[in-house]
């Protein structure tokens, strides 16, 4: 399945990683255990001003199953179980909330040579609908999804995009929020030896004639080491400074200046994760 297209939810997916991925402006820990069972374990720690949230994760997985199960600050257990290869080239995912007993739900992913087909229902007398589909080749896709609430008897999002990949760029044009805004994005890998990439995000909205772009770059200093940046037109100046001080294990440092807001001191956030 390598020249499959990518699942509509990827289209964009790359250039948006790239100027939103690993910024933290909080205090963040996590530490992440892996057995040799198959049982994984991760604690998570957030601190934001005040407020300190986290969640237990416990992942197992044993042949084509994964069961997934979290724990936040607020005793809720969220549960998902993975089938893989339920039919061929078709995946099934089960999820649920407890104490919610409304917020079951299956996903069924299905992967053809030429098409991406992911669907969702909510699994309660009034569900929520979900489809997306793209068409194509690895290289070149099209596709669209759809969302539809059974309760109101409307629908809750229609989108549609293109994507472009090459293998030193990357583009994607979408038609969101229900046909009011159109989406291009654009990313760039400059050099495979110094890892330089660059991508940007420009977003147009119909009813406003209202215009948004934001800009960023990554560059690998050596095989350890990542330094981000970001602008956009807002005002706002971000950096990311990411170093692997252990194997796989990541220390990121994140800073965001408002040019706008000159009385306001500049957002800083530290994150740190451990797989020992």
């Amino acid at each position: 399945m390598g020249s499959s297209p990518a699942p509509f939810s990827d289209i964009g997916k790359k250039a948006k990683d790239l100027l939103t991925k690993d910024y933290n402006f909080d205090q963040k820990f996590s530490l992440s255990v892996i057995g040799s069972t198959g049982l994984g374990l991760t604690a998570t720690g957030l601190k934001r001003d005040q407020i300190f949230i986290g969640d237990i994760n416990t992942l197992y997985k044993s042949g084509n199953t994964t069961v997934d199960v979290k724990i936040d600050t607020y005793s809720n257990v969220i549960t998902k179980v993975t089938v893989s290869d339920v039919l061929p080239s078709t995946k099934a995912a089960f999820s649920f909330k407890i104490p919610d007993n409304k917020s079951g739900k299956l996903d069924v992913h299905y992967l053809h040579p030429h098409a991406a087909i992911d669907s969702s229902i909510g699994l309660n007398p009034n569900p929520l609908l979900e489809l997306s589909a793209t068409i194509g080749t690895k290289e070149l896709s099209l596709g669209g999804e759809v969302g539809f609430d059974t309760a109101s008897a409307s629908f809750t999002k229609y989108n549609a995009g293109i994507s472009l990949n090459k293998p030193d760029f990357t583009a994607a044009v979408l038609l969101t929020d229900k046909g009011q805004a159109l989406k291009a994005s654009y990313i760039h890998y400059v050099g495979s030896t110094n890892g330089t990439t660059i991508a940007a995000e420009l977003i147009h909205r119909f009813s406003s004639y209202q215009n948004n772009f934001t800009f960023g770059s990554s560059h690998a200093v050596d095989h350890l080491t990542v330094v981000k940046t970001r602008f956009s037109d807002d005002g706002k100046v971000a950096t990311l400074f990411q170093r692997e001080w252990r194997p796989k294990s990541l220390v990121t440092f994140s800073a965001e200046y408002d040019s706008k807001a000159i009385n306001t001191a500049p957002k800083l956030g530290l994150a740190l994760a451990l797989k020992p």
